[in-house]
Parts: structure tokens; sequence; C-alpha cells
């Protein structure tokens, strides 16, 4: 059990190195036009790898384009190629000795102006979350789950999946059933998310924000750590 400076220090930092990694992946161009999802996904692996000794994930990779962008994490649609003027969302969780990291970005290739307005307003929508947490101090998962919904229909977009965020920790973090409401940001989740966990740690929470376009065409998604 570590002390909570340490616990702190430990998930911002796991959370810059994959900040890093996402920046590494854009730069030598890996998120291109003519590859499969899967390939991406490989490429990313190995470059976490070859960057960071990464080799352990805590919950699957991610890449999806086109089409896919519209599924949640629990779905694994069938394998996509990225094509030209496409919209690629990546999710990775990697583990950084001990410490979890989970962040999401979203590529736009091409200049279709509308998945470009939803690539730039999922930075915005979660800042505007991230505002609402730090101004309402006994937030439940269940209340900000609603201002994200609010938040994303107000810039004219859906939300997807059934949860906008999830609690994260050390590896392997406090079991999340997939049934466990209040692990989640998620309707129902009605206890305050500022609460020490079942051994007296403070909880962290990572905010995803998954946006649908309303014609159904295709979505993008945004995560990082919430509350430090």
């Amino acid at each position: 059990m570590h002390d909570e400076p340490a616990r702190v220090a430990g998930l911002l930092g796991a959370q810059a190195k994959a900040e890093e990694l996402f920046a590494e992946v854009e730069k030598r161009g890996l998120i291109a036009a003519g590859q499969s999802e899967r390939a991406v996904s490989d490429r990313i692996r190995d470059l976490a790898n070859e960057m960071f000794d990464i080799k352990r994930y805590w919950h699957k990779r991610i890449v999806r384009t086109g089409a896919n962008t519209l599924h949640p994490y629990r779905e694994n649609p069938p394998d996509l190629v990225i094509a030209e003027d496409d919209i690629v969302f990546v999710d990775f969780g990697p583990i950084f000795e001990e410490w979890e990291a989970d962040f999401g970005r979203t590529f736009v290739l091409g200049d279709d102006p509308v998945k470009q307005r939803l690539r730039d307003d999922l930075p915005v929508i979660f800042a505007a979350g991230r505002r609402y947490f730090e101004t309402h101090q006994d937030v439940t998962g269940a209340q900000l789950h609603a201002e994200m919904a609010r938040l994303a229909a107000q810039a004219g977009w859906g939300l997807g999946g059934w949860h906008a965020g999830h609690l994260v920790g050390e590896f392997p973090h406090e079991e999340i059933a997939g049934d466990d409401l209040e692990s989640h940001v998620t309707p129902g989740s009605d206890h305050p998310m500022r609460r020490t966990d079942r051994i007296g740690q403070q909880c962290h929470w990572i905010l995803e924000v998954h946006l649908l376009d309303p014609d159904g065409a295709f979505g993008g998604f945004y995560e990082e750590l919430l509350d430090l």
C-alpha cells in the first residue's frame, strides 16, 4: 500500500508517459490510410515497448476507425482498414511499472470539417466536465454522467457507451466488475466520487468522452485522469 503522495505521483507519471507515447505515434505517422486497425495497434504496442519497455496492459488495446468508432469499449467489431479522410481513435491502458494509465485520443485524416469539429470538441467537453467535477464537491457518478450527456448534446453530439469514466489506480487496481455501478461514472452511481476505497485509499478517476455523430456515421474518443 502506497501513501497518497506516491500514488498521485505514480498515476501522473504514468499518464505523462502515455501522452509522450501518443505524441510519438502522431510524429511517426503510425495512423495512416491503408493500415488496418490491428496493424496500427501492434505498431503502437511495439513503440510502447521500444520507448518504455511496456509489455503489460490492464485492458485490451483499442484502435477504431470509420463506423467502428461508434462502438463502445465492450464490443469487438471486425477489423477495418483506415480510409482516406477517415477518423480514428486510440484507447490504450499501459502499465508503467506498477501504475495504470488510461489514455485516449482521436485523430482525423484529411479535411472533413465535421470530423475535425468532433475531434476539437472532445477536449473542450472533457475540460467542461472536469470543471463541473471541481465545482461540485459532493458530485456522484450519476450526476457527472448526466452533465457529460448535457454537454455533448449542447455541442450537437450524442454521448456513447454506458459510462463516462471509472476508477483507476495501482495494478491490479480494485477489480471493477462490469455491472459495478459505483466504480463508474454512470446512471445509478449514487455515491460521492470523492471518497476512499475499501482499504482506505483515496479514489482516483478517469473521465471518458465518447462523442457520436447524430447521423450515426462516426464517433470520437478522449480520456485521461479526471481528479489529478
